[in-house]
């Protein structure tokens, strides 16, 4: 696999790669592109993972508004995050992300999944806060970068999962 960088990422990008950016003059960087905070969610209740996803359950989740200003004040411990970009992962590639070094330096970090050739949505991750005096968020916060890989051939079989088009 490959690192998309340079001209290739901003061809990538013209191709709609990654749609509805804050600002790409500021998120595009040299072998990724941030994505930003568009929500941040509590866990309430626990979830289930099981082999075949028949009896998968995701817990329930409370939005955390923003004040006036725009800003959350998390606790430490674990978060769902929605970005406000639209991910459309073509068919030869793939993506992985890792959390901004601001956001490590604050004590916190991005836990991630792999990003399948095929799929398009408004993904989520989780964000862990170790810091014990927690962390201040401002909505549209550049969290992580996606990174894109380029794969050794077209995948055989695209993303047809349960988070196919999420938060569109």
């Amino acid at each position: 696999m490959v690192i998309i960088a340079g001209q290739d990422l901003n061809e990538l990008l013209g191709l709609g790669a990654i749609q509805e950016m804050i600002d790409p003059v500021v998120q595009v960087q040299m072998c990724g592109v941030d994505m930003t905070l568009m929500k941040a969610e509590r866990f309430l209740s626990s979830g289930a993972v099981d082999y075949n996803n028949k009896e998968r359950n995701l817990p329930e989740t409370e939005e955390i508004p923003f004040d006036k200003e725009g800003w959350i004040d998390l606790e430490a411990g674990a978060y769902r995050v929605t970005f406000n970009e639209t991910v459309d992962i073509p068919e030869d590639m793939t993506a992985l992300a890792k959390p901004r070094s601001t956001l490590l330096r604050c004590g916190a970090t991005m836990e991630t999944a792999l990003w399948d050739p095929g799929y398009r949505g408004k993904s989520q991750s989780l964000l862990v806060i170790h810091n014990p005096s927690g962390l201040r968020l401002k909505k549209n916060g550049r969290l992580m970068q996606l990174v894109f890989y380029r794969l050794s051939s077209a995948a055989e079989k695209l993303y047809e999962g349960a988070y196919q088009g999420e938060n569109l």
